[in-house]
C-alpha cells in the first residue's frame, strides 16, 4: 500500500486502477509509470491558489462572462493518459476539442491546459514525473503556481519540449496564453 507522499515501486507488479480506487478518500492517488503515488489533500494556501485561479478563469473562459468562453475549466479532474492516471490541480479543454463532458468519472482526452500548484508533498512529482507525461500527451499549455514563492510560470509545448513563455510574481497582472484575452492580478491567489 502506498504511503502518503511516497513513491511505491514493486519490481514484480504495476499499480492498477484498483489501487487508486482502494486508496483512502483523504489521499489523492495517481499512477505514474506503473507506480502508485499518494499524497494528502492540499493545504489551505494550495487550495486557495487553485480555487482563486479557477474563479478568475471560469467566468470569462467557461461561461463567457467578460471573456470569449469556449472552455471547460475543471478542478482536480482524473486523467487516464495511457497507463498513467494523473490528477492535476486544474485543467482546461477547448470545447471545440471536447464539446461535451464524458459520462465517466475520468477523462481520456488530454487537456489543452494544465495547472499544477506546487507544494512540498507534490513538487518533485509535478515537476519531474508529470511534466513529461503532459508533453507526451500533447498538452499545449502548462502553468506552475508556487504559493510559497507567490509565483506563476507558464510553459508552452514546442517540438515536444516545454518552453517558458511567461512568469509572474506577487500581485503582477497576468495575461498569459492561452488565457491572454483577459488580465487578472496574481495577488488574487494569495491570502
Amino acid at each position: 500500500m502506498a504511503q502518503s507522499g511516497a513513491r511505491i515501486h514493486s519490481p514484480t507488479s504495476r499499480a492498477t486502477y484498483q489501487d487508486v480506487l482502494d486508496t483512502p478518500a483523504h489521499l489523492v492517488a495517481e499512477i505514474i509509470d506503473g507506480t502508485l503515488h499518494t499524497h494528502p489533500r492540499p493545504a489551505p494556501a494550495h487550495t486557495l491558489a487553485s480555487s482563486a485561479l479557477g474563479n478568475d478563469l471560469g467566468n470569462p473562459f467557461q461561461f463567457g462572462r467578460g471573456g470569449p468562453g469556449g472552455w471547460w475549466i475543471l478542478d482536480e479532474p482524473e486523467l487516464h493518459l495511457g497507463e498513467d492516471v494523473l490528477v492535476p490541480d486544474l485543467a482546461g479543454w477547448r470545447r471545440e476539442r471536447m464539446p461535451e463532458l464524458p459520462d465517466t468519472a475520468y477523462f481520456t482526452l488530454a487537456p489543452d491546459w494544465v495547472c499544477e500548484v506546487l507544494s512540498s508533498s507534490t513538487r518533485r512529482v509535478d515537476l519531474h514525473e508529470k511534466r513529461p507525461i503532459y508533453a507526451r500527451e500533447g498538452v499545449v499549455h502548462l502553468w506552475l503556481i508556487d504559493p510559497t514563492d507567490r509565483t506563476l510560470e507558464a510553459f508552452e509545448l514546442r517540438d515536444g519540449q516545454w518552453l517558458l513563455i511567461a512568469s509572474a510574481k506577487d500581485d503582477d497582472p497576468v495575461s498569459i496564453r492561452p488565457f491572454d484575452a483577459i488580465a487578472f492580478s496574481l495577488g488574487d491567489l494569495w491570502p
